[in-house]
């Protein structure tokens, strides 16, 4: 497991853009796959998006697909997320998470396929 620590996010207008960043530790964390998932009041956790340990396979769910961007810095040992367009419907505790999984072409995208999380921030977007 690594020990994550999300930052970037606050309040912004509907139509606007935030930047989201999950700083990892450990030495490894090249061999972890990365995901971003959100939960707003009243729902259940969902997936965001998600990259693998190399970033050669990302995945996005279709709410945010053409919108939001994954990407990693493995120098760094940070995953960001970058959120264009955004809607109101976006307001959510983002929450990264991690899992060692080797792969090139082969994500998780699943909840339960992590282990590990930050403890989230959270994400306004007013209207």
């Amino acid at each position: 497991q690594v020990q994550l620590v999300e930052s970037g996010g606050g309040l912004v207008q509907a139509g606007g853009s935030l930047r989201l960043s999950c700083a990892a530790s450990g030495r490894t964390f090249s061999s972890y796959s990365m995901g971003w998932f959100r939960q707003a009041p009243g729902k259940e956790r969902e997936f965001v998006s998600a990259i693998s340990a190399t970033g050669n396979t990302i995945n996005y769910a279709a709410s945010v697909k053409g919108r939001f961007t994954i990407s990693r810095d493995n120098v760094k040992n940070t995953v960001f997320l970058r959120m264009n367009s955004l809607k109101p419907e976006d307001t959510a505790v983002y929450y990264c998470a991690a899992v060692y999984f080797p792969r090139r072409t082969v994500v998780p995208a699943v909840e339960d396929d992590y282990d590990s999380w930050g403890p989230g921030t959270q994400v306004t977007v007013s209207s």
